[in-house]
């Protein structure tokens, strides 16, 4: 009883309201506003919860990836919109004008949520298409941004269009008087737009890649490539940004091809003393001959030398006309011994001890062999152990490294004239 008297008192003050045509139309669109809000909350909890329950089954588990983007929460939003175009016929002596003004701006609110819902659904693509394996080789990351440039350029045109009743083609032919402008201010854009087309397609760059770029200070990994930007971070642990565009203006290194290929390269030099430089004597080829890295190449040397030398007759007994075996030549045969039997040293790429141009500082022998191993710790004491052990047996065959002059060799050659030759110590000799 009470409900029916409730219900006859709303009708009599609905139909009081007819004497107050504005109040009327207020109140219609208020009660339009709440109804289009509840069914809003109520639509997103609806689909959402429905996605949550189908996401679940492993077929479509990929629903999970636009529920985390917020597909579905942007589609819900535009419920509200969607029920006031569709409500506002039944909204009492609401004008014409009115009417096409609250349409519009429904309208408007509708295309910016399709719009929104459109970019999530891209970003949820971005996200699948990072877990397949072409992911770590070609990045989209770039195009997607582009895709979404373009979307909210073209739905801005519409929601503008919208609000203002007139077509969008109207307002696309102005801007084909603003081109220059529009080219003026996405210069970067176009420009980097161009480049990452053409980095991915030539696959001059990947996500995982060492790329070297001194003049941006960049020396590290690629972790991102966006339209924009290529983000590489250093060993340092910081980031640098370059810009896409620079990356095919300007060169870079790219040292992908050294990790593929399973091997990196050492090349170093060792600056040999050159006053040390001499031939052996007997007795040295006798005690070189022992070691066993040099056992083969000494016995090969020597039959070849004694058959030269004595092809030349009684000539070959002065020391100019006779070949000998040299202390240089000898320690970098056994250097390319030692490179060779190396374990840490790739067998199947070049592998040479090779004598440079003679500089002011030395004779310069540059070692040139490939480590089996890219890690770039294991490569660094890889590398290290090699030089140390080589700089350590050098004195074996009476070389030194060349070294300018210190405070303790300048106090050396100062001493003798300060305090008397015959005040210094003798250095011993020691017969090699």
């Amino acid at each position: 009883m009470d409900f029916k008297q409730l219900w006859l008192n709303t009708q009599d003050l609905w139909g009081a309201l007819d004497q107050h045509p504005m109040l009327h139309t207020g109140i219609a669109l208020a009660l339009l506003l709440v109804i289009a809000l509840v069914l809003g909350r109520v639509a997103r909890y609806l689909i959402l919860h429905g996605v949550r329950l189908l996401g679940r089954q492993p077929a479509l588990h990929w629903l999970n990836d636009l529920r985390h983007n917020k597909v579905f929460h942007r589609l819900a939003q535009m419920t509200p919109s969607l029920v006031i175009q569709f409500g506002l016929h039944l909204v009492p002596e609401l004008s014409k004008t009115g009417m096409l003004f609250l349409s519009n701006l429904a309208m408007a609110f509708t295309i910016l949520f399709q719009l929104l819902a459109l970019s999530a659904l891209l970003n949820a693509l971005l996200d699948i298409y990072a877990r397949t394996e072409h992911a770590r080789t070609r990045s989209i990351k770039g195009y997607v941004q582009l895709a979404k440039m373009v979307l909210y350029i073209f739905g801005a045109i519409i929601i503008v269009a919208t609000l203002i009743d007139r077509s969008p083609l109207l307002l696309l032919s102005g801007l084909g008087a603003m081109s220059a402008v529009i080219l003026l201010v996405y210069k970067d854009t176009l420009l980097s737009f161009v480049a990452s087309v053409q980095l991915t397609s030539n696959d001059m760059l990947r996500v995982g890649d060492w790329i070297e770029m001194p003049q941006v200070g960049a020396d590290g990994d690629v972790v991102d490539i966006t339209l924009h930007t290529v983000k590489v971070q250093n060993f340092d642990k910081t980031i640098v940004s370059i810009p896409t565009w620079r990356l095919m203006s300007e060169s870079f290194k790219n040292w992908r091809g050294m990790q593929q290929s399973g091997g990196r390269r050492i090349k170093r030099s060792l600056y040999i003393d050159a006053s040390g430089v001499r031939f052996l004597h007997d007795a040295e080829e006798a005690r070189l001959s022992k070691v066993r890295l040099l056992t083969d190449y000494i016995g090969r040397k020597q039959t070849e030398l004694k058959s030269w030398n004595e092809a030349q007759g009684n000539v070959a007994e002065l020391s100019a006309n006779r070949r000998r075996m040299t202390n240089l030549g000898t320690f970098r045969a056994y250097a390319l011994a030692y490179l060779k039997s190396h374990p840490e040293i790739q067998p199947n790429m070049t592998c040479m001890v090779r004598q440079m141009q003679t500089t002011a500082q030395g004779i310069p022998l540059e070692i040139y062999c490939f480590t089996r191993t890219t890690d770039w710790l294991d490569y660094e004491r890889i590398q290290g152990d090699i030089f140390d052990y080589l700089l350590a047996v050098m004195p074996e065959f009476g070389l030194n490294l060349y070294q300018q002059p210190c405070g303790t060799d300048l106090r050396a050659g100062l001493l003798p004239a300060v305090l008397g030759a015959s005040h210094i110590p003798q250095p011993e000799t020691h017969a090699l």
